[in-house]
Protein backbone atom coordinates (compact mmCIF):
# COMPACT_ATOMS: atom_id res chain seq x y z
CA UNK A 1 0.00 0.00 0.00
CA UNK A 2 3.08 2.55 0.58
CA UNK A 3 4.51 2.17 -2.61
CA UNK A 4 0.78 2.57 -4.25
CA UNK A 5 0.13 5.33 -2.17
CA UNK A 6 3.63 6.71 -3.30
CA UNK A 7 2.47 6.23 -6.60
CA UNK A 8 -0.50 8.12 -6.73
CA UNK A 9 1.59 11.09 -5.39
CA UNK A 10 3.86 10.90 -8.19
CA UNK A 11 0.76 10.96 -10.36
CA UNK A 12 -1.74 13.72 -9.38
CA UNK A 13 0.86 15.65 -6.72
CA UNK A 14 1.06 15.55 -2.87
CA UNK A 15 -1.70 17.89 -2.80
CA UNK A 16 -4.03 16.06 -4.55
CA UNK A 17 -3.82 12.71 -2.41
CA UNK A 18 -5.81 12.93 0.90
CA UNK A 19 -5.10 10.07 3.69
CA UNK A 20 -5.65 12.22 6.80
CA UNK A 21 -9.25 11.22 8.28
CA UNK A 22 -10.49 14.81 8.22
CA UNK A 23 -9.23 15.64 4.72
CA UNK A 24 -11.11 12.09 3.41
CA UNK A 25 -14.70 12.62 5.35
CA UNK A 26 -16.30 15.31 2.71
CA UNK A 27 -15.73 12.00 -0.24
CA UNK A 28 -16.87 9.32 2.14
CA UNK A 29 -20.55 10.03 3.35
CA UNK A 30 -23.13 10.40 0.57
CA UNK A 31 -25.11 13.22 0.28
CA UNK A 32 -28.12 12.25 2.35
CA UNK A 33 -25.93 10.58 5.20
CA UNK A 34 -27.04 7.29 4.68
CA UNK A 35 -23.84 5.77 3.71
CA UNK A 36 -20.59 6.18 5.31
CA UNK A 37 -17.79 4.33 4.24
CA UNK A 38 -13.42 4.17 4.33
CA UNK A 39 -11.07 4.05 1.82
CA UNK A 40 -7.44 3.99 1.73
CA UNK A 41 -6.75 7.59 0.00
CA UNK A 42 -9.27 10.02 -1.89
CA UNK A 43 -6.54 10.83 -4.99
CA UNK A 44 -7.54 13.70 -7.68
CA UNK A 45 -5.86 13.65 -10.90
CA UNK A 46 -6.15 16.85 -13.20
CA UNK A 47 -6.55 14.93 -16.70
CA UNK A 48 -7.22 11.57 -18.64
CA UNK A 49 -3.85 10.76 -18.82
CA UNK A 50 -3.50 10.96 -14.29
CA UNK A 51 -6.56 8.78 -14.46
CA UNK A 52 -5.27 5.99 -16.36
CA UNK A 53 -2.28 5.85 -14.59
CA UNK A 54 -4.05 5.96 -11.65
CA UNK A 55 -6.64 3.02 -12.20
CA UNK A 56 -3.20 1.35 -13.46
CA UNK A 57 -1.48 1.62 -10.03
CA UNK A 58 -4.78 0.34 -8.29
CA UNK A 59 -5.14 -2.25 -10.68
CA UNK A 60 -1.52 -3.38 -10.52
CA UNK A 61 -2.32 -3.26 -6.58
CA UNK A 62 -5.65 -5.02 -6.81
CA UNK A 63 -6.92 -2.32 -4.99
CA UNK A 64 -11.03 -1.27 -5.59
CA UNK A 65 -11.70 2.20 -7.35
CA UNK A 66 -14.69 4.24 -6.77
CA UNK A 67 -14.99 6.91 -9.02
CA UNK A 68 -16.77 10.14 -7.48
CA UNK A 69 -17.97 13.30 -9.27
CA UNK A 70 -19.93 15.85 -7.83
CA UNK A 71 -20.80 13.24 -4.59
CA UNK A 72 -25.02 14.20 -5.10
CA UNK A 73 -26.30 10.90 -5.78
CA UNK A 74 -29.36 9.83 -3.81
CA UNK A 75 -28.70 5.61 -3.95
CA UNK A 76 -25.18 5.44 -1.97
CA UNK A 77 -23.19 5.25 -6.13
CA UNK A 78 -20.20 7.17 -4.88
CA UNK A 79 -19.38 5.86 -1.76
CA UNK A 80 -17.23 3.40 -0.56
CA UNK A 81 -17.73 0.33 1.40
CA UNK A 82 -16.98 0.02 4.60
CA UNK A 83 -13.98 -2.25 4.47
CA UNK A 84 -11.44 0.61 3.67
CA UNK A 85 -9.86 -1.26 1.07
CA UNK A 86 -10.62 0.89 -2.01
CA UNK A 87 -9.22 4.64 -3.34
CA UNK A 88 -11.84 7.04 -3.58
CA UNK A 89 -11.28 8.68 -7.56
CA UNK A 90 -12.55 11.92 -7.50
CA UNK A 91 -13.00 13.82 -11.05
CA UNK A 92 -13.76 17.38 -10.20
CA UNK A 93 -10.32 18.47 -11.25
CA UNK A 94 -11.13 17.03 -14.70
CA UNK A 95 -13.06 20.50 -15.70
CA UNK A 96 -12.23 21.85 -19.23
CA UNK A 97 -14.52 22.63 -21.82
CA UNK A 98 -12.73 21.00 -24.41
CA UNK A 99 -14.34 22.01 -27.96
CA UNK A 100 -17.30 23.46 -29.21
CA UNK A 101 -18.81 22.84 -32.61
CA UNK A 102 -21.33 24.61 -33.34
CA UNK A 103 -22.30 23.62 -36.70
CA UNK A 104 -22.11 20.08 -35.48
CA UNK A 105 -24.09 20.92 -32.31
CA UNK A 106 -21.83 19.79 -30.25
CA UNK A 107 -19.82 20.21 -26.97
CA UNK A 108 -16.97 18.04 -25.86
CA UNK A 109 -16.40 18.52 -21.72
CA UNK A 110 -14.52 16.89 -19.28
CA UNK A 111 -16.11 14.58 -16.77
CA UNK A 112 -15.60 16.95 -14.06
CA UNK A 113 -16.96 20.06 -15.42
CA UNK A 114 -20.37 20.71 -13.12
CA UNK A 115 -23.59 20.53 -15.28
CA UNK A 116 -24.21 24.37 -14.55
CA UNK A 117 -20.70 25.15 -16.39
CA UNK A 118 -21.73 22.49 -19.62
CA UNK A 119 -24.77 24.91 -19.81
CA UNK A 120 -22.89 28.01 -19.42
CA UNK A 121 -20.75 26.87 -21.97
CA UNK A 122 -23.88 25.79 -24.15
CA UNK A 123 -25.57 29.03 -24.01
CA UNK A 124 -22.45 31.44 -24.57
CA UNK A 125 -22.48 29.98 -28.01
CA UNK A 126 -26.24 30.19 -28.08
CA UNK A 127 -27.51 26.90 -27.98
CA UNK A 128 -29.17 24.87 -25.23
CA UNK A 129 -27.97 22.05 -23.34
CA UNK A 130 -31.36 20.54 -21.91
CA UNK A 131 -29.72 18.45 -18.72
CA UNK A 132 -31.59 19.89 -15.92
CA UNK A 133 -31.44 19.46 -12.07
CA UNK A 134 -31.83 20.89 -8.51
CA UNK A 135 -28.73 20.09 -7.93
CA UNK A 136 -26.94 21.37 -11.30
CA UNK A 137 -24.46 23.92 -9.61
CA UNK A 138 -22.78 20.74 -7.58
CA UNK A 139 -23.37 17.73 -9.65
CA UNK A 140 -20.36 16.79 -12.31
CA UNK A 141 -21.36 15.73 -15.83
CA UNK A 142 -19.74 12.64 -15.31
CA UNK A 143 -21.31 11.18 -12.34
CA UNK A 144 -24.91 12.35 -14.58
CA UNK A 145 -23.99 10.05 -17.24
CA UNK A 146 -22.69 7.59 -15.33
CA UNK A 147 -26.53 7.21 -13.39
CA UNK A 148 -27.92 8.45 -16.83
CA UNK A 149 -29.67 11.30 -15.11
CA UNK A 150 -33.55 12.39 -16.18
CA UNK A 151 -34.41 15.90 -14.29
CA UNK A 152 -36.85 18.05 -15.86
CA UNK A 153 -37.06 18.13 -19.05
CA UNK A 154 -36.49 14.24 -20.34
CA UNK A 155 -39.98 14.93 -21.71
CA UNK A 156 -38.87 16.86 -24.73
CA UNK A 157 -35.32 15.85 -24.87
CA UNK A 158 -34.77 12.17 -23.31
CA UNK A 159 -32.46 11.16 -20.40
CA UNK A 160 -28.64 11.37 -20.71
CA UNK A 161 -28.04 8.73 -22.53
CA UNK A 162 -30.09 10.10 -25.39
CA UNK A 163 -28.00 13.55 -24.89
CA UNK A 164 -24.76 11.80 -25.93
CA UNK A 165 -22.91 11.16 -28.58
CA UNK A 166 -19.35 10.10 -28.12
CA UNK A 167 -17.38 9.19 -24.64
CA UNK A 168 -13.89 8.86 -23.63
CA UNK A 169 -13.24 6.29 -20.98
CA UNK A 170 -10.67 4.74 -18.42
CA UNK A 171 -10.89 0.75 -19.19
CA UNK A 172 -10.13 -0.96 -15.51
CA UNK A 173 -6.85 -2.28 -16.64
CA UNK A 174 -5.88 1.37 -17.55
CA UNK A 175 -6.05 1.49 -21.01
CA UNK A 176 -8.07 4.48 -22.44
CA UNK A 177 -10.96 4.20 -25.02
CA UNK A 178 -11.19 7.52 -27.17
CA UNK A 179 -14.59 6.93 -28.24
CA UNK A 180 -15.33 10.98 -28.56
CA UNK A 181 -17.12 11.24 -31.88
CA UNK A 182 -19.70 13.56 -32.58
CA UNK A 183 -21.40 11.54 -35.06
CA UNK A 184 -25.29 11.22 -35.28
CA UNK A 185 -24.60 8.08 -37.50
CA UNK A 186 -22.36 5.25 -36.96
CA UNK A 187 -23.33 1.63 -37.59
CA UNK A 188 -20.32 0.30 -37.43
CA UNK A 189 -21.16 -2.59 -34.43
CA UNK A 190 -21.96 -2.00 -30.78
CA UNK A 191 -22.39 1.03 -29.44
CA UNK A 192 -19.95 0.70 -26.73
CA UNK A 193 -20.94 4.38 -25.18
CA UNK A 194 -24.36 3.27 -24.09
CA UNK A 195 -22.59 0.30 -21.93
CA UNK A 196 -21.13 2.87 -19.64
CA UNK A 197 -23.67 5.31 -19.49
CA UNK A 198 -26.11 4.22 -16.43
CA UNK A 199 -23.44 1.81 -15.24
CA UNK A 200 -22.70 4.05 -12.11
CA UNK A 201 -18.70 3.57 -12.46
CA UNK A 202 -19.00 -0.13 -12.81
CA UNK A 203 -17.31 -0.97 -16.12
CA UNK A 204 -15.12 1.73 -16.09
CA UNK A 205 -14.30 5.51 -15.92
CA UNK A 206 -15.74 8.46 -18.13
CA UNK A 207 -13.18 11.18 -18.42
CA UNK A 208 -15.03 13.24 -21.09
CA UNK A 209 -18.24 13.30 -23.33
CA UNK A 210 -19.08 14.87 -26.57
CA UNK A 211 -22.60 16.31 -25.90
CA UNK A 212 -25.41 17.36 -27.93
CA UNK A 213 -26.53 20.69 -28.20
CA UNK A 214 -30.20 22.17 -29.05
CA UNK A 215 -31.38 25.93 -30.37
CA UNK A 216 -31.57 28.13 -27.40
CA UNK A 217 -34.88 29.08 -25.96
CA UNK A 218 -35.86 32.77 -26.62
CA UNK A 219 -39.66 32.18 -25.31
CA UNK A 220 -41.40 30.55 -22.15
CA UNK A 221 -44.60 30.44 -20.70
CA UNK A 222 -44.49 28.95 -17.07
CA UNK A 223 -47.89 28.23 -15.33
CA UNK A 224 -48.60 26.39 -11.98
CA UNK A 225 -52.11 24.74 -11.89
CA UNK A 226 -54.18 22.72 -9.57
CA UNK A 227 -56.05 19.98 -10.81
CA UNK A 228 -58.50 17.78 -8.85
CA UNK A 229 -56.28 14.54 -9.51
CA UNK A 230 -53.54 12.66 -10.96
CA UNK A 231 -55.75 11.21 -13.76
CA UNK A 232 -57.45 14.81 -14.82
CA UNK A 233 -52.91 15.80 -14.47
CA UNK A 234 -52.74 12.93 -17.49
CA UNK A 235 -55.67 14.51 -19.42
CA UNK A 236 -54.33 17.78 -19.36
CA UNK A 237 -50.63 16.78 -20.75
CA UNK A 238 -52.52 15.01 -23.31
CA UNK A 239 -53.84 17.92 -24.40
CA UNK A 240 -50.82 20.19 -23.90
CA UNK A 241 -49.26 18.04 -26.33
CA UNK A 242 -52.04 17.78 -28.74
CA UNK A 243 -52.04 21.44 -29.27
CA UNK A 244 -48.61 22.48 -28.56
CA UNK A 245 -46.69 19.53 -29.41
CA UNK A 246 -42.81 19.39 -28.65
CA UNK A 247 -43.02 22.97 -27.14
CA UNK A 248 -43.94 21.37 -24.20
CA UNK A 249 -40.71 20.96 -22.34
CA UNK A 250 -42.14 20.55 -18.57
CA UNK A 251 -44.98 18.63 -16.72
CA UNK A 252 -44.37 18.45 -13.35
CA UNK A 253 -46.86 17.16 -10.46
CA UNK A 254 -46.51 18.11 -6.97
CA UNK A 255 -48.85 16.54 -4.04
CA UNK A 256 -49.89 18.78 -1.51
CA UNK A 257 -47.66 17.26 1.07
CA UNK A 258 -44.34 17.79 -1.01
CA UNK A 259 -45.68 21.64 -1.39
CA UNK A 260 -46.28 21.98 2.52
CA UNK A 261 -43.00 20.72 3.08
CA UNK A 262 -41.49 23.13 0.79
CA UNK A 263 -43.54 26.35 2.15
CA UNK A 264 -42.28 24.80 5.78
CA UNK A 265 -38.69 24.81 5.48
CA UNK A 266 -37.90 27.34 2.58
CA UNK A 267 -38.38 30.82 3.33
CA UNK A 268 -38.18 32.19 -0.41
CA UNK A 269 -41.39 29.81 -1.01
CA UNK A 270 -44.81 31.49 -1.75
CA UNK A 271 -48.29 29.27 -2.51
CA UNK A 272 -49.30 30.93 -5.81
CA UNK A 273 -53.14 29.91 -4.31
CA UNK A 274 -54.57 31.03 -0.95
CA UNK A 275 -54.56 27.42 -0.07
CA UNK A 276 -52.25 24.59 -1.21
CA UNK A 277 -53.88 22.41 -4.06
CA UNK A 278 -54.26 18.73 -3.41
CA UNK A 279 -52.35 18.21 -7.14
CA UNK A 280 -50.89 20.66 -8.76
CA UNK A 281 -48.84 20.70 -11.68
CA UNK A 282 -45.93 22.93 -13.04
CA UNK A 283 -46.19 23.14 -16.75
CA UNK A 284 -43.75 25.11 -19.03
CA UNK A 285 -43.93 25.52 -22.76
CA UNK A 286 -40.65 26.56 -24.64
CA UNK A 287 -39.38 27.58 -28.29
CA UNK A 288 -36.88 28.83 -30.24
CA UNK A 289 -38.39 31.11 -31.54
CA UNK A 290 -38.98 34.78 -30.24
CA UNK A 291 -42.65 35.88 -29.48
CA UNK A 292 -45.21 33.64 -30.78
CA UNK A 293 -47.72 33.60 -28.11
CA UNK A 294 -46.51 30.84 -25.91
CA UNK A 295 -48.78 32.88 -22.98
CA UNK A 296 -51.84 33.03 -24.99
CA UNK A 297 -51.48 29.09 -26.51
CA UNK A 298 -51.22 27.89 -23.06
CA UNK A 299 -53.64 29.90 -21.78
CA UNK A 300 -56.02 28.97 -24.18
CA UNK A 301 -55.57 24.92 -23.43
CA UNK A 302 -55.40 25.60 -19.63
CA UNK A 303 -59.75 27.51 -20.28
CA UNK A 304 -60.61 24.10 -22.16
CA UNK A 305 -58.96 22.21 -19.85
CA UNK A 306 -60.89 24.08 -16.99
CA UNK A 307 -63.90 23.49 -18.98
CA UNK A 308 -63.34 19.79 -19.54
CA UNK A 309 -63.47 19.79 -15.24
CA UNK A 310 -59.41 19.49 -15.60
CA UNK A 311 -58.19 22.18 -13.92
CA UNK A 312 -58.98 24.24 -10.52
CA UNK A 313 -57.15 27.02 -10.85
CA UNK A 314 -53.77 28.49 -12.98
CA UNK A 315 -51.21 31.03 -12.32
CA UNK A 316 -49.48 31.64 -15.58
CA UNK A 317 -46.13 33.78 -14.51
CA UNK A 318 -45.88 37.22 -15.92
CA UNK A 319 -42.03 37.12 -15.97
CA UNK A 320 -39.06 35.62 -15.32
CA UNK A 321 -38.90 36.36 -11.90
CA UNK A 322 -42.51 34.94 -11.15
CA UNK A 323 -41.29 32.08 -13.62
CA UNK A 324 -37.98 31.17 -11.44
CA UNK A 325 -40.11 31.35 -8.23
CA UNK A 326 -42.68 28.37 -9.48
CA UNK A 327 -39.80 26.50 -10.25
CA UNK A 328 -38.60 26.94 -6.65
CA UNK A 329 -41.65 25.46 -5.29
CA UNK A 330 -40.54 22.11 -6.93
CA UNK A 331 -36.83 22.27 -7.41
CA UNK A 332 -36.90 22.70 -3.26
CA UNK A 333 -38.68 19.80 -2.41
CA UNK A 334 -35.98 17.45 -1.95
CA UNK A 335 -34.13 20.37 0.17
CA UNK A 336 -37.33 20.15 2.58
CA UNK A 337 -37.48 17.06 2.76
CA UNK A 338 -34.00 16.74 3.92
CA UNK A 339 -34.68 19.03 6.70
CA UNK A 340 -37.58 17.52 7.72
CA UNK A 341 -36.24 14.45 8.39
CA UNK A 342 -35.77 10.70 7.28
CA UNK A 343 -38.16 9.20 4.87
CA UNK A 344 -38.22 5.97 2.58
CA UNK A 345 -37.86 7.06 -0.76
CA UNK A 346 -39.03 5.84 -4.08
CA UNK A 347 -37.78 6.50 -7.58
CA UNK A 348 -40.23 4.66 -9.79
CA UNK A 349 -41.30 4.27 -13.27
CA UNK A 350 -44.60 3.52 -14.83
CA UNK A 351 -46.09 4.05 -18.18
CA UNK A 352 -47.38 7.81 -17.96
CA UNK A 353 -51.28 5.92 -18.51
CA UNK A 354 -51.02 4.55 -15.35
CA UNK A 355 -49.55 6.87 -12.61
CA UNK A 356 -53.03 7.18 -11.37
CA UNK A 357 -53.31 3.70 -10.76
CA UNK A 358 -50.44 2.99 -8.88
CA UNK A 359 -50.79 6.54 -6.48
CA UNK A 360 -54.47 5.35 -5.83
CA UNK A 361 -53.24 1.70 -5.16
CA UNK A 362 -50.11 2.35 -3.25
CA UNK A 363 -51.78 5.14 -1.25
CA UNK A 364 -54.73 2.83 -0.47
CA UNK A 365 -51.97 -0.11 0.50
CA UNK A 366 -49.79 1.96 2.87
CA UNK A 367 -52.66 3.33 4.80
CA UNK A 368 -54.37 -0.38 5.33
CA UNK A 369 -50.80 -0.57 7.07
CA UNK A 370 -50.06 2.28 8.22
CA UNK A 371 -53.08 4.54 9.13
CA UNK A 372 -51.83 8.33 8.74
CA UNK A 373 -48.81 7.52 6.59
CA UNK A 374 -47.66 10.93 5.04
CA UNK A 375 -46.92 10.50 1.62
CA UNK A 376 -44.81 12.56 -0.84
CA UNK A 377 -45.36 12.57 -4.16
CA UNK A 378 -43.49 14.44 -6.65
CA UNK A 379 -41.82 14.75 -10.06
CA UNK A 380 -41.59 13.88 -13.58
CA UNK A 381 -45.18 12.69 -14.64
CA UNK A 382 -44.78 13.89 -18.04
CA UNK A 383 -42.36 10.52 -18.68
CA UNK A 384 -43.88 8.60 -15.73
CA UNK A 385 -41.07 8.94 -13.24
CA UNK A 386 -42.63 9.39 -9.42
CA UNK A 387 -40.66 10.32 -6.68
CA UNK A 388 -42.93 8.54 -3.85
CA UNK A 389 -41.82 9.34 -0.52
CA UNK A 390 -43.13 7.93 2.67
CA UNK A 391 -42.65 9.03 6.78
CA UNK A 392 -44.57 9.97 9.47
CA UNK A 393 -45.04 13.29 11.02
CA UNK A 394 -43.75 12.42 14.72
CA UNK A 395 -40.21 12.08 14.73
CA UNK A 396 -40.57 9.35 17.42
CA UNK A 397 -42.94 7.73 15.36
CA UNK A 398 -41.24 8.05 12.22
CA UNK A 399 -37.94 6.49 13.70
CA UNK A 400 -40.07 3.11 14.15
CA UNK A 401 -41.25 3.51 11.05
CA UNK A 402 -38.05 3.74 9.11
CA UNK A 403 -36.80 0.87 10.59
CA UNK A 404 -39.79 -1.03 8.55
CA UNK A 405 -38.62 0.27 5.14
CA UNK A 406 -38.14 -3.25 3.54
CA UNK A 407 -42.01 -3.83 4.36
CA UNK A 408 -42.76 -0.41 2.37
CA UNK A 409 -40.83 -1.35 -0.24
CA UNK A 410 -41.99 -4.31 -1.15
CA UNK A 411 -45.26 -2.84 -1.08
CA UNK A 412 -44.76 -0.05 -3.32
CA UNK A 413 -41.75 -2.07 -5.72
CA UNK A 414 -44.09 -4.91 -5.63
CA UNK A 415 -46.96 -3.03 -7.32
CA UNK A 416 -44.84 -1.34 -9.53
CA UNK A 417 -43.66 -4.49 -11.39
CA UNK A 418 -47.40 -5.18 -11.60
CA UNK A 419 -47.93 -2.66 -14.07
CA UNK A 420 -44.71 -2.65 -15.73
CA UNK A 421 -42.55 -0.16 -14.02
CA UNK A 422 -38.98 0.07 -12.90
CA UNK A 423 -37.88 0.85 -9.35
CA UNK A 424 -35.15 3.10 -10.20
CA UNK A 425 -35.99 5.50 -12.77
CA UNK A 426 -33.13 8.35 -12.71
CA UNK A 427 -30.83 7.56 -9.40
CA UNK A 428 -29.57 4.45 -10.25
CA UNK A 429 -28.74 0.94 -7.88
CA UNK A 430 -25.95 2.15 -6.32
CA UNK A 431 -26.11 0.33 -2.82
CA UNK A 432 -29.54 1.35 -1.67
CA UNK A 433 -31.13 -0.80 -4.76
CA UNK A 434 -28.39 -3.33 -5.52
CA UNK A 435 -30.31 -6.19 -3.68
CA UNK A 436 -33.94 -5.13 -4.61
CA UNK A 437 -33.20 -5.49 -7.86
CA UNK A 438 -32.86 -9.27 -7.63
CA UNK A 439 -36.55 -9.38 -7.33
CA UNK A 440 -37.44 -7.29 -10.40
CA UNK A 441 -34.79 -8.59 -12.77
CA UNK A 442 -35.59 -11.91 -14.61
CA UNK A 443 -32.34 -14.40 -14.88
CA UNK A 444 -31.67 -13.46 -18.37
CA UNK A 445 -30.97 -9.98 -17.50
CA UNK A 446 -29.10 -10.64 -14.78
CA UNK A 447 -27.02 -13.31 -15.95
CA UNK A 448 -26.64 -10.70 -19.41
CA UNK A 449 -25.14 -8.14 -17.26
CA UNK A 450 -23.22 -10.14 -14.90
CA UNK A 451 -21.41 -11.12 -18.32
CA UNK A 452 -20.92 -7.92 -19.44
CA UNK A 453 -18.80 -7.15 -15.59
CA UNK A 454 -17.16 -9.81 -15.85
CA UNK A 455 -16.03 -9.44 -19.53
CA UNK A 456 -14.66 -5.37 -18.21
CA UNK A 457 -13.87 -6.26 -14.79
CA UNK A 458 -12.80 -9.39 -14.15
CA UNK A 459 -11.58 -9.01 -10.70
CA UNK A 460 -14.55 -6.73 -9.70
CA UNK A 461 -12.34 -3.58 -8.68
CA UNK A 462 -14.41 -0.69 -10.27
CA UNK A 463 -17.09 0.45 -7.86
CA UNK A 464 -17.51 -3.05 -5.80
CA UNK A 465 -20.88 -3.39 -4.67
CA UNK A 466 -22.92 -1.21 -6.05
CA UNK A 467 -25.64 -1.79 -8.81
CA UNK A 468 -24.97 -5.64 -9.34
CA UNK A 469 -23.70 -8.14 -6.68
CA UNK A 470 -21.76 -10.35 -8.73
CA UNK A 471 -20.63 -12.53 -5.48
CA UNK A 472 -23.55 -13.81 -3.95
CA UNK A 473 -24.48 -17.01 -3.85
CA UNK A 474 -27.20 -17.94 -5.83
CA UNK A 475 -27.90 -14.81 -7.39
CA UNK A 476 -29.44 -14.66 -10.75
CA UNK A 477 -31.09 -18.18 -10.46
CA UNK A 478 -33.29 -17.49 -7.56
CA UNK A 479 -35.21 -13.92 -7.56
CA UNK A 480 -35.78 -14.41 -3.77
CA UNK A 481 -32.14 -15.54 -3.34
CA UNK A 482 -31.26 -12.23 -1.61
CA UNK A 483 -33.73 -13.24 1.01
CA UNK A 484 -32.18 -15.82 2.37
Amino acid sequence: MNELLAALVRTAGADHVLTAPEDMAPFLTDWRGRYHGAALAVVKPSTTAQVAEVVSACAQAGVPIVPQGGNTGLCGGATPLADGRAVVLGLSRLDRIRALDADNDTLCVDAGCTLAAVQQAAAAAGRLFPLALASEGSCLIGGNLSTNAGGVQVLRYGNARELVLGLEVVLPDGRVWNGLRGLRKDNTGYDLKQLFIGAEGTLGVITAAVLKLFPAIRSRATAWVAVPDPRAAVRLLGLLRGDCGERVSAFEIVGRSALELVLKHIPSARNPFSQPARWAVLVELSDAAADIGLETMLQDVLSLAAEQGLVEDAVIAASLAQAQALWTLRESISEAQRIEGLSIKHDIAVPVSRIPEFLERAGAALRAVWPGVRIVAFGHIGDGNLHFNLSRPAAEDNAVFIERTPEANRIVHDLVATLGGSISAEHGLGQLKRDEILRYKSVVELDMMRAIKQAFDPRGLMNPGKLLDTERPGAGTDPDAWMT
